[in-house]
């Protein structure tokens, strides 16, 4: 009796590890995001504004895949002009169900951003919304690829995603 009840749990083990769903795979749309890996220097000049008084702008970040590539995990420190400095941890992805990529940022500021993309040609267009003195404010954030090893970027802003005002650009280059 208790064979036979043996070789049944192992009978209806195997039916239901049978019945399992493939392991999902990475969006091939993630090789995209693949540029970012590694450590990356970013300087840049804050414009005066809703954001404060401009200045200044300097990031070291580094990136890698979180195992498996599934999502990119950037880890930075920056100097913000009269903001200050501190650090940051960012997130990039892919959304295969809405087919947009997703950028998630939480910052010592106590920030925390969410943005959605699309990528073109040599160009990576980021936007999303964020509160700015009780207002919501609309942000795009631009990078155009220059090289393998070097992108620019500008940050606009806008009240209602019409009329965009130059808030920050810089340049970055990656890191040996």
């Amino acid at each position: 009796m208790k064979r036979g009840f043996a070789v049944s749990c192992v009978l209806i083990l195997g039916v239901i590890a049978s019945a399992q769903p493939p392991k999902p795979q990475p969006a091939p749309e993630l090789k995209n995001i693949a540029y970012f890996l590694g450590s990356w220097t970013l300087d840049g000049d804050m414009k005066p504004g809703p954001a404060g008084p401009g200045g200044k702008m300097a990031m070291h970040e580094h990136c890698e895949w979180l195992t498996p590539e599934s999502f990119l995990v950037c880890h930075s420190d920056f100097a913000a002009g009269s903001m200050g400095s501190g650090s940051g941890l960012s997130v990039m992805g892919y959304n295969s169900s809405d087919k947009v990529y997703t950028y998630d940022e939480y910052n010592s500021f106590g920030e925390a951003e969410h943005s959605t993309g699309a990528f073109e040609g040599d160009t990576w267009t980021w936007t999303g919304d964020e509160k700015m003195g009780g207002q919501v404010i609309k942000g795009r954030f631009t990078m155009k690829i220059l090289s393998p090893a070097s992108y620019s970027f500008k940050y606009e802003m806008s009240p209602d995603g019409t009329n965009w005002a130059n808030a920050m650009e810089g340049r970055a280059s990656k890191g040996k």
